[in-house]
């Protein structure tokens, strides 16, 4: 088979606004895809869950090309060999990519390029799943943006640029649906797991972006922090790969505003988090590896507790806090956490158990499936104290309080710690301050049938306040 342009697929498994498939059926004559499971020993692993919705996406994905006259190559192997020998057998003249951004990927992608173009061919890369490039945003001094605010404003200030339309409209009704779930053989038992709570695909994407658009973005701005109610976009995993991009988010929600001026509010708190998303892609870029260096020295010197057995419970859901539990089991269970959620079980880690901050960090990245380069160690960071515009070493979020807040009828613990459905609404977060008769009555053991607090929370927050204080001075 003798192609012209072969489009090199990476985080930007979708058809529609795809820049660099754009650009490669621009040229004219045959286009080919191409997808390397790139074993480079300078680039970070994906995790156990990531693995699952990647090969999910990819065959969801190999399906929409072939309604379109695409085929799409799977590889394996170092990216320079698979690249330069792809376009070598194809007869490529030309290759596209879209851009990603951590140190590690950039210079593989330089790398690439060069030979491609020392051996004669045409390569041009492409805005990747960002709103705005990292280098086409700096400060007044010139450097990259450290506070959130700041940078968020200047986005603002700038135009996001329109997502582009469907390369082949026409052919692309001929396409297929995104997977869904059904077994596969091989699959060990936890995939199979992770299926039941997932569609993966393009268009599972462009659907859940619609569904909260219409029915979740009017109560955004009070339910977004209620993690028993269906009012999250859940749209992280369907970004993390390039389902759908970022700038088909910011212009749709955009949209539904402009429609409805109800939603207004939702839209501009939702459209932060995107921004959000786009200031840790900005300290990926700026920055050396963010999973394992510290953006700032805040937390230099900190000893943390090496305490493997409070490390299990933490992963496993049995520290005794019940936000922290069902935020842990339902990770387990779905390869997603709600994001108030996922503040309360980092700090719970970092402040209270001193526990070293890249432990959880590895944790979710093997469990997660939207865990992505950026927003993984950059969210960890922020909870930690380390990042950049990181929550004060001083803020120590109290799972009991914060539960009785954003889980006031216990729904979310109810579904995810079913041992303590039976506890009363006043005692569903304090169970080990619960009278006997209350836990009697719930069908509640404390160390049995569910676990005791395995830290102090007074003791502990006033132990790493301190501790973070010292550093500090």
């Amino acid at each position: 088979m003798t192609i012209r342009s072969l489009v090199w697929l990476r985080d930007d498994l979708r058809l529609a606004d795809n820049p660099a498939l754009n650009a490669a059926l621009a040229q004219g004559g045959r286009v080919a895809a191409l997808y390397v499971h790139e074993d480079d020993q300078t680039l970070r692993p994906l995790g156990a869950a990531a693995r699952w919705w990647l090969g999910k996406s990819l065959a969801s994905l190999e399906r929409s090309l072939d309604g379109v006259g695409i085929p799409m190559l799977v590889e394996a192997g170092d990216p320079k060999e698979v690249v330069l020998a792809a376009a070598r057998r194809l007869g490529a003249a030309c290759v596209f990519w879209n851009r990603r951004y951590a140190p590690a990927e950039r210079e593989i992608d330089a790398a690439i390029k060069a030979e491609l173009r020392a051996g004669g061919r045409a390569v041009t890369s492409y805005p990747g799943n960002v709103l705005v490039e990292p280098w086409e945003i700096q400060t007044g001094g010139g450097g990259p943006y450290q506070v959130y605010t700041p940078f968020a404003k200047a986005v603002r200030q700038r135009p996001i640029s329109f997502p582009l339309p469907h390369p082949l409209a026409d052919q692309a009704a001929r396409s297929l649906p995104a997977d869904g779930a059904g077994e596969r053989p091989g699959q060990p038992r936890w995939a199979l797991k992770l299926e039941s709570h997932w569609t993966v695909g393009e268009t599972a994407a462009r659907q859940a972006l619609e569904r909260f658009l219409d029915e979740a973005l009017g109560s955004y701005v009070h339910g977004r922090d209620r993690p028993g109610l269906p009012a999250t976009s859940a749209l992280s995993p369907h970004l993390r790969f390039g389902e759908i991009s970022a700038r088909q988010i910011w212009h749709a929600a955009s949209a539904a505003s402009a429609d409805d001026a109800a939603k207004a509010a939702g839209v501009e708190k939702f459209l932060s988090e995107i921004t959000w998303r786009d200031f840790n892609y900005h300290q990926l870029f700026h920055r050396d590896d963010i999973a394992s260096i510290a953006m700032r020295d805040t937390l230099a010197g900190v000893e943390w507790r090496n305490d493997a057995e409070a490390l299990l419970a933490w992963k496993q859901g049995r520290t005794g806090f019940p936000i922290v539990d069902a935020g842990m089991r339902q990770l387990w269970e779905t390869g997603w956490m709600h994001n108030r959620v996922r503040m309360l079980v980092a700090s719970l880690l970092v402040k209270n158990l001193l526990i070293d901050w890249q432990l959880g960090e590895q944790w979710f990245w093997d469990t997660l499936v939207d865990a992505d380069a950026a927003s993984n160690p950059g969210n960890w960071q922020w909870v930690a104290g380390c990042g950049m515009d990181a929550a004060p070493y001083f803020r120590v979020f109290n799972p009991v309080i914060q539960g009785e807040r954003f889980d006031p009828d216990g729904a979310y613990v109810r579904r995810w710690v079913p041992e303590l459905s039976g506890m009363p609404n006043a005692w569903i977060h304090r169970p080990f301050e619960a009278p006997g008769g209350v836990l009697e009555s719930a069908g509640v053991i404390l160390g049995e049938t569910y676990p005791r607090p395995i830290v102090d929370l007074k003791a502990s927050q006033k132990s790493a306040r301190e501790r973070f204080a010292s550093l500090k001075a």
